[in-house]
């Protein structure tokens, strides 16, 4: 006899949901490491700034722990250790944003490609004849940078590119081009026609099937999710989603207090979710809370990355990482990093039971990145203070 799967959720079982689907509740799979992380979110969003660490390497981080850093770097990227025969692990394109996307879904984004070759304006010029000797260098020379196609900036301007620069980034984007390898933290440019597997390069989906796979992938990774939760996991359009999510496989649920219908992976709705909650750090970039109406909505949090926000109208710092711990938001840090220090630079609690969490998360991140001492500089809450760095003196001790 099987279970009828629920149809309407409780607030507090759609979290769990969400939870589980992105890796945070129950025992992660330590077996299958890094890219299996990246394999089950289906994207890694990638982004310039490290403070603590770049975000690519904290979302692992916050599902395993204290994974090595040049681990991280090792399962996502192929290394020339591999050999130029060993196929690679993933590749960058937009999905989300700039991600991180495994190897197998090339074929799934080729909806994009098409449409970014049919694009009429684009916002850098590309002069004439530079795309063509582009792929002629890399065809001869094998995969390249851009300072070693010629040069990324035409100026010290980070938006000023070089006409190489735009060329390689626009065969990038074409499917010409592809990026499956980075040296420092410089993209490494190869030919599609080289570097991808030849049975993923073969495959060339119609638009219809590359949206229905998307869609049942943010389903998966989502666990629950509504129609612009959907949309905006691969940055689809809403008019996309609703093409083909009725074939899609996920199920229609209501969930209290959303006001809104969502739609649910099935196999999320087998099984409660059980198991041991993640206490940590996370990147503002990650993709449990990447989108900011659905966390207001799930963990009834307001968070806004401030990177870009002028510093006097900065609310709770540079990079302020939430912290997760019981299946919830319990606050924020803004860290920073000198020497052997990590630094608390502004710490957020949403109350006195947030201390021993925030403490504990401060404490496990700081090792990570080999850090022996913490230091809180300002806590929100001034009478909280004393309590955090009293957790923090005992764990270190």
């Amino acid at each position: 006899m099987t279970t009828a799967r629920p149809t309407q959720l409780s607030a507090a079982e759609a979290r769990r949901i969400a939870l589980r689907a992105q890796g945070f509740l129950g025992a992660p799979d330590r077996r299958s490491g890094v890219r299996g992380i990246l394999r089950h979110l289906g994207a890694v969003q990638l982004d310039t700034i490290s403070v603590l660490a770049r975000s690519h390497e904290l979302v692992p981080y916050a599902r395993l722990g204290a994974v090595g850093r040049r681990a991280v770097e090792n399962a996502y990227w192929k290394s020339p250790a591999e050999g130029p025969a060993s196929p690679p692990h993933a590749f960058e394109y937009w999905s989300h944003a700039a991600c991180i996307l495994p190897i197998e879904e090339w074929p799934h984004f080729a909806f994009r490609r098409r449409a970014y070759r049919n694009r009429p304006q684009w916002h850098h010029e590309l002069p004439d004849g530079v795309y063509d000797q582009v792929i002629k260098q890399l065809r001869a020379e094998g995969p390249l940078t851009a300072t070693e196609l010629g040069g990324a900036k035409k100026t010290s301007d980070w938006w000023d590119w070089s006409g190489t620069k735009v060329a390689v980034e626009r065969a990038l984007m074409y499917g010409e081009v592809v990026c499956v390898e980075r040296r420092g933290w410089k993209r490494v440019y190869d030919l599609a026609e080289r570097a991808v597997p030849a049975d993923l390069l073969r495959e060339e989906p119609s638009d219809a099937e590359c949206l229905l796979r998307l869609v049942r992938l943010a389903g998966r990774s989502l666990g629950v999710g509504t129609r612009a939760d959907i949309a905006d996991y691969h940055r689809l359009k809403a008019e996309q989603v609703d093409a083909v999510i009725a074939d899609s496989g996920l199920v229609p649920v209501t969930v209290e207090g959303w006001g809104k219908v969502a739609w649910a992976d099935p196999a999320a709705l087998e099984t409660p979710p059980r198991g041991r909650h993640r206490t940590t750090l996370l990147s503002p970039f990650d993709s449990l809370i990447w989108e900011r109406a659905r966390t207001e909505r799930i963990f009834g949090f307001t968070h806004r990355l401030e990177a870009y926000v002028p510093k006097p109208k900065r609310v709770y710092g540079y990079f302020a990482m939430p912290v997760l711990a019981g299946g919830r938001l319990v606050g924020r840090v803004d860290p920073a990093r000198e020497g052997r220090t990590l630094v608390a630079r502004q710490v957020t609690l949403e109350g006195p039971k947030a201390v021993p969490a925030v403490a504990q998360a401060l404490i496990e991140a700081a090792s990570w990145v080999d850090c022996t001492n913490v230091r809180v500089e300002r806590v929100d809450a001034p009478e909280l203070r004393e309590p955090l760095t009293r957790e923090l003196t005992r764990a270190l001790a």
